[in-house]
């Protein structure tokens, strides 16, 4: 006969057997992560500092395009709104032409009206002075003849106004474009730079030590020129502008600066050059094209030292291997080692 009882229910026993086990399981687990002391302990500060400066390096080179493309729309700008000045003064002085000769077309309109409101047949017939009513008539067809002339030449002067104006709101269309990309560019820099500092506000005293000493590691700096290798510039407006570069190391990096008291890289050279009587263009590309390209290893004293394969940082080289620049934000004009970073070019101007 088969049974049809229940199977027995877990009773106290069971139950408590069953919570033992689970408190040992999370007990083991607890222990487990305590044993496992290497993912607390901080990071390496010099690993941190390498990862640090990896992504600030990046960032100032951003910042460092964006300046320049800034420096050229800044310069693009400048020009574009003396252009824009000229062309309103042209367009003033041909408006002005334009009135008067209008008031002289008038007044010569109005004479000819006064003068001949009556059919010159008529007028001879009823006059009392036949020879002067024709000395009159010759002169009044002299006044035809030169209200004609006005009239072409009004019409030629409008066209040429017309012109004037059409290229001065070109100009206009164009510097209100350039206005536009210098704040784009300036946006930018400002994005980059920023996100450059939360990294850096993120790192611990450690980090931010081993990042300082791996930026500067004791090389030349501020008062610390090359030593003398017996290397001359190749001209003395080279040597004049190395003077100046030299006399500003020590002034702070600011982008969008071109001197006397701070400099982003292409003002510092711009500014050095301009102290020894030459002009050479604003930007770091544009100087890369400023004079004779030669070979890194003929570099002399005062020629310049373009970086990155966009030509988007510029140096001064100083002799011994050495080279003056205004290197990131934070950071003052120094000497630093020229092959600091890929080089791109070296041009003598």
């Amino acid at each position: 006969m088969a049974s049809h009882r229940r199977p027995p229910s877990p009773g106290p026993r069971r139950a408590a057997l069953r919570a033992t086990v689970l408190s040992a399981t999370a007990a083991s687990a607890v222990a487990g992560l305590a044993a496992v002391p290497a993912t607390a302990e901080p990071r390496d500060p010099a690993a941190g500092a390498a990862a640090a400066r990896r992504t600030v390096d990046r960032l100032h080179a951003e910042a460092e395009r964006a300046t320049e493309a800034y420096n050229a729309a800044g310069e693009r700008r400048a020009r574009l709104r003396r252009e824009a000045d000229r062309v309103r003064e042209r367009v003033a002085r041909e408006q002005e032409r334009v009135n008067r000769m209008r008031d002289g077309l008038g007044a010569l309109a109005g004479a000819q009206y006064r003068a001949g409101g009556i059919e010159p047949g008529v007028a001879l017939l009823l006059t009392t002075d036949p020879d002067g009513y024709l000395a009159k008539a010759a002169a009044l067809e002299r006044i035809g003849d030169r209200r004609a002339a006005g009239l072409r030449a009004l019409r030629t002067a409008l066209r040429s106004l017309r012109q004037q104006r059409a290229e001065a709101t070109g100009t206009l269309a164009e510097l209100a474009e350039s206005q536009a990309a210098v704040a784009r560019h300036k946006a930018t820099v400002q994005r980059r730079l920023a996100a450059a500092r939360q990294v850096l506000g993120r790192l611990s005293t450690a980090e931010r030590a081993a990042l300082d000493r791996s930026w500067d590691p004791g090389g030349p700096g501020p008062g610390h020129p090359p030593g003398a290798v017996g290397t001359s510039a190749a001209s003395a407006r080279g040597a004049a502008a190395l003077l100046a570069a030299r006399q500003a190391v020590g002034a702070p990096y600011a982008w969008g600066q071109a001197g006397p008291t701070a400099f982003d890289c292409s003002g510092l050279t711009q500014w050095a050059y301009g102290r020894a009587g030459v002009a050479i263009p604003r930007t770091s590309q544009a100087q890369r094209l400023a004079g004779r390209t030669v070979p890194l290893s003929q570099a002399r004293p005062g020629d310049l030292v373009v970086y990155r394969s966009d030509a988007s940082h510029v140096a001064m080289y100083a002799g011994g291997g050495q080279v003056i620049h205004a290197p990131y934000p934070g950071a003052r004009v120094r000497y630093d080692p020229v092959g600091m970073m890929p080089i791109a070019s070296v041009t003598r101007p």
